[in-house]
């Protein structure tokens, strides 16, 4: 049977830490064609939840399926605010124009790398064996036309030494192609410190960027991300409904982006991941997740997860009609089970018959 090539199909679960609806939700999930499931595990729930988290890992393993652990809002957004922020006040990121980011984490603050391990030990204990990690940024407080930075971060005073051991030369305000690279080393070196120590852990090490370059790392320059050893998978997610005002056919911007994805992936010898919009999706719009979902499957990918359960229907930015949108996610997965289900079984009878006549 090692000639089955598996597909994984994940769901993105918050919001909810009462046991007795975990257990409806992930038995519902199974319903709707899921495999794997991740599990955000915030600093909310380091506090307040960690025995809890250990028991919804422990239940959804029991359940059969495979379970990613997201690093939400460790750092700030996306996700919560950074509340490790309320312990190191000076680990903020500070913007070119002076001013201080209220929620998000400089990744050059060495705290806050110590506090990532700490975090690491402690999704450990509860269980975890895969982490991921959720879209990391840099903020860009104003962007020009093309969604190059005008304000940006961190120009902190412990970017601006490094920035100087780098090139020789002050920090500028103007956001140039140094500054530019600044910040995706930024974003490598970070990764590459925390992942070496889950790593050393046996933990398997997950990282999904948004496309816009605008965050310091995207499909763009994803590259140097692959380029870290204990990065074991490198993804994206391809969101077409971000703002009612542009409309994105979503097959062709999906395709396009896996394809990239994949090739990056090909590139540097990593297993891939690919996200499939499920939440703030418009009323009358949810046909266009099974446009997206065969459009990562006809690119290549193999693990496609969706964001996430019923819609994010417990978000403000959950889909409109959340029913409905899950019932589509569920037809979308389903979809995709079916024609890998056909496409293996047809390999297995050809290598079958091919047996037959040799013998």
């Amino acid at each position: 049977m090692n000639q089955v090539e598996k597909l994984r199909l994940g769901v993105a679960y918050h919001g909810n830490r009462i046991l007795k609806h975990v257990d409806s939700d992930l038995r519902d999930i199974i319903d709707h064609n899921f495999n794997m499931i991740l599990h955000t595990f915030s600093h909310n729930d380091w506090d307040r939840h960690r025995n809890v988290m250990k028991e919804i890992i422990q239940m959804s393993e029991g359940y059969g399926l495979d379970v990613w652990v997201d690093n939400w809002g460790l750092a700030g957004p996306p996700g919560d605010k950074s509340h490790f922020l309320g312990y190191s006040p000076d680990s903020h990121q500070i913007y070119s124009d002076g001013s201080m980011d209220p929620v998000r984490v400089c990744l050059n603050s060495p705290e806050f790398r110590s506090f990532t391990k700490e975090w690491i030990d402690v999704i450990k204990e509860a269980g975890a064996k895969s982490v991921y990690w959720d879209e990391p940024h840099l903020g860009a407080k104003t962007v020009d036309k093309n969604g190059k930075p005008i304000i940006y971060s961190c120009i902190c005073k412990r970017c601006q030494e490094l920035f100087k051991e780098q090139y020789e030369h002050d920090m500028p305000t103007e956001f140039t192609n140094e500054v530019a690279e600044f910040r995706s080393w930024t974003i490598r070196d970070y990764f590459k410190e925390v992942t070496e120590y889950s790593n050393r852990k046996s933990m398997e090490n997950i990282i999904c960027v948004m496309l816009e370059a605008q965050h310091g790392i995207s499909l763009d320059t994803l590259g140097l991300i692959g380029e870290i050893d204990t990065m074991d998978n490198i993804g994206s997610d391809p969101y077409w409904q971000l703002r009612d005002d542009v409309m994105i056919e979503p097959y062709e911007y999906v395709y396009n982006a896996t394809k990239l994805n994949l090739d990056l992936c090909k590139q540097y010898n990593k297993d891939h991941n690919i996200w499939i919009q499920g939440w703030n999706t418009p009323a009358g719009r949810e046909e266009e997740i099974i446009y997206a979902a065969d459009a990562a499957y006809d690119a290549g990918a193999r693990t496609i997860f969706v964001w996430g359960y019923r819609g994010c229907e417990s978000n403000d930015y959950g889909s409109k009609n959340p029913d409905m949108t899950w019932k589509v996610v569920g037809d979308a997965m389903l979809r995709l089970r079916n024609r890998h289900r056909d496409e293996q079984l047809s390999k297995l009878r050809k290598m079958a018959q091919m047996e037959m006549v040799t013998k």
